[in-house]
């Protein structure tokens, strides 16, 4: 353990060389796609912007680091223009290093929230021996990678907060189409938001993978979404998505698509309407 602590705080020094996000010109494709990538028991997003631009936020438990990186290849995608670990829980960032080894990242964005674990350490050696631009995020910092496509932090880390409340929050629009990515923030933070920042999207990743922490009636009646995506494994140990939370996306109509049921989602969308690509149908999930 003091191995790991003497380290991560030796990581932290490189957090003051990091480099400035660049505006590119745009000359491209004129669709968003985002991709919730089916990871089990955690999240890993990715974003390809109409510059052809790629983020990818988070990369699910160790396990699901392979999985990840498949993904990417099927889609031909050989760098990472932008890898954002949303907070340094093990199934957000677990399957990260086994990504940075298999395909190069230009810039990490962290929470800024040190964790103490070797999933930890090997998540930071990893940027370390690469040598990767990291920089922690600040709320209400833009993220300036495509000029089509605004991109904010709303919730980042700050002191006494956990892992969780320390999750980045981020609001991701494409012209008319907004997509609310809510980390696993809790009802604190939730209410935080509203208080200082227009929430309204018409996709929202529901917190903490539906989790009794998150997800009051009062931010989904704000943020009054069409659109309401949940990760998780069927069967977790966790009850994840608690009723609740189900019921109270039942209240505001939303639709609601999970990974655990759907398998991997893709959304296209030109910046006016959005189509919703699952990978599985929910019959596959019946048992025979």
């Amino acid at each position: 353990m003091k191995n790991i602590t003497t380290f991560i705080l030796l990581f932290m020094i490189f957090f003051i060389c990091t480099q400035p996000l660049l505006k590119v010109k745009s000359d491209s494709k004129s669709e968003l796609e985002v991709h919730f990538i089916d990871v089990g028991q955690g999240d890993s997003i990715l974003i390809q912007t109409p510059t052809e631009k790629t983020i990818l936020i988070d990369g699910g438990p160790p396990k699901a680091g392979k999985r990840v990186v498949d993904y990417l290849n099927k889609l031909g995608i050989k760098q990472i223009d932008l890898l954002i670990a949303t907070h340094p829980d093990v199934d957000h960032i677990g399957g990260l290093k086994k990504v940075m080894k298999e395909v190069a990242v230009k810039q990490v964005i962290d929470s800024g929230k040190l964790h103490f674990t070797n999933t930890y350490a090997s998540y930071a050696l990893e940027i370390r021996k690469q040598g990767i631009p990291i920089k922690v995020a600040k709320i209400n910092e833009p993220i300036l990678l495509d000029p089509d496509v605004k991109i904010k932090v709303l919730n980042a880390n700050s002191k006494n907060k956990t892992n969780n409340q320390s999750s980045l929050v981020l609001k991701v629009s494409y012209k008319e189409v907004d997509f609310l990515l809510m980390g696993d923030v809790e009802m604190e933070q939730e209410k935080t938001l509203l208080e200082k920042h227009n929430l309204e999207a018409e996709i929202v990743k529901i917190a903490h993978h539906g989790s009794d922490t998150s997800t009051s009636y009062q931010f989904l009646h704000e943020v009054n979404p069409q659109i309401a995506i949940l990760t998780y494994r069927i069967g977790n140990d966790y009850g994840h998505p608690v009723e609740r939370v189900i019921d109270n996306l039942d209240r505001i109509d939303a639709q609601i698509y999970s990974t655990g049921v759907f398998g991997n989602l893709r959304i296209l969308t030109n910046g006016e309407d959005y189509m919703i690509i699952p990978e599985k149908s929910p019959t596959e999930n019946i048992a025979s």
